[in-house]
């Protein structure tokens, strides 16, 4: 195990090309000096041996192999079970009007004139899920959405990077997991060229439609695209489901998922949009899904709307999936903690070039959640922050690396 660490750890090293010694303690620091008031205190941490003006040095003047360092990510993930979660995490700069590249971006807690509304930096985050009852996840990759880019877009290129870098001896088709937000039939083109599953949460008064029916039935008219409607909200347009999953699980009680084959929907946002051609449909797997309790909570639980996409000859696992969507919200723990406890948005930059300073500190702080796990298991999985168009990993998770212990 220690071995193992130790090889991680040179590795790690050998991703910081210029100052890397001084990137390496910062990462050292942030992960063992827990939540601090600015960074000069990073410098009182043991681990880090240097002074307070070579945290400002690293981070203005290091740079990281973000190549290299998501290769070592990828090469960390030797689950059996790839299942993935892509969110966005905000970084809040509401008060810093002249920083360049924020958007305004929904916040669950934080409002302006009384709207969940903040003004900052978004970041994409795609990390692996633990198919337990930790919380514990394995941060990959982290990827800024500059204002005016499409999430899903976004969402898709970090699919197609991490699937050219995961190890081969994954024997199932990874499953990628994403909340209410994202278009799941979007989704769906961008990545239907490559062997990936995708379950998307959709809205509890969406339609889809079934195949129609065959051009032996039409007597006129051109051929139908289009088959009987599927309203989610409306249960007298249920046919019977394709299959049915049921379970009793300790923390939720009764579960039931319902699954419809064949379905789609009429999509506005494609390629072809303004064209005037047809509509690409994409058929997927609608999904509902009902559990009797909710861990620690009184209140009723919702009825939760799933679509699931995957290759043709692929059946959809009701079990894993509904599991999946249920260890989906631990990425929002790893989200609390690198802002918490590892300082991920501590830093105040007032007009940084965009991907500099600011961007550098969110690879750290990745790399310190990672760590803060692998100190615990001992071995470590860095996630990687990369900015913009892949400019530079922020060093304040020594770039990219929060680290995440895999199991041995």
């Amino acid at each position: 195990m220690m071995a193992e660490l130790a090889r991680f750890r040179k590795a790690l090293l050998s991703c910081f090309v210029r100052r890397g010694d001084a990137l390496f303690e910062l990462t050292d620091a942030v992960l063992a000096a827990g939540p601090v008031p600015s960074l000069p205190h990073l410098s009182l941490d043991p681990l880090h041996r240097r002074g307070h003006g070579s945290i400002y040095a690293a981070l203005a003047q290091g740079r990281i192999n973000t190549e290299a360092m998501r290769d070592l990510l990828a090469a960390q993930h030797t689950t059996t079970r790839p299942v993935f979660a892509i969110d966005i995490s905000c970084w809040p700069r509401c008060d810093a009007e002249c920083s360049p590249g924020r958007g305004y971006y929904y916040h669950p807690s934080r409002h302006s004139a009384g709207k969940p509304i903040i003004a900052g930096w978004a970041f994409s985050w795609l990390a692996g899920l633990e198919m337990s009852t930790n919380s514990w996840t394995r941060p990959l990759d982290v990827q800024r959405v500059p204002p005016g880019t499409n999430i899903n877009a976004v969402a898709a290129e970090q699919i197609h990077a991490v699937l050219t870098r995961l190890p081969r001896r994954h024997s199932r088709i990874p499953l990628f997991v994403f909340d209410g937000g994202y278009d799941a039939v979007r989704l769906a083109l961008a990545v239907a060229d490559a062997s990936a599953q995708l379950l998307v949460r959709i809205r509890s008064d969406r339609c889809f439609y079934a195949a129609p029916p065959s051009e032996a039935a039409i007597r006129v008219g051109r051929p139908r695209r289009h088959g009987a409607k599927f309203t989610c909200g409306d249960a007298s347009t249920w046919p019977p489901p394709s299959t049915t999953w049921s379970v009793t699980d300790p923390q939720y009680g009764s579960v039931l998922v319902q699954a419809w084959n064949g379905l789609h929907a009429k999509t506005q946002q494609h390629d072809g949009h303004g064209s005037r051609g047809p509509r690409p449909i994409v058929p997927g797997t609608v999904i509902r899904l009902q559990v009797s309790a909710l861990p620690g909570r009184t209140r009723e639980p919702k009825t939760i709307w799933l679509w699931w996409y995957g290759p043709a000859d692929l059946v959809p696992d009701l079990d894993l999936l509904w599991h999946a969507y249920v260890r989906r919200f631990d990425i929002e723990h790893t989200f609390r903690l690198c802002k918490q406890t590892l300082n991920w948005t501590l830093p105040r930059p007032r007009t940084p070039p965009p991907g500099h300073q600011n961007h550098r500190s969110d690879g750290l702080t990745q790399h310190q959640a990672s760590k803060k796990r692998s100190s615990e298991r001992l071995i470590l999985q860095p996630q990687l922050a990369v900015e913009e168009a892949l400019l530079s990993l922020v060093v304040a998770a020594a770039g990219a690396g929060l680290v995440a212990a895999s199991p041995s």
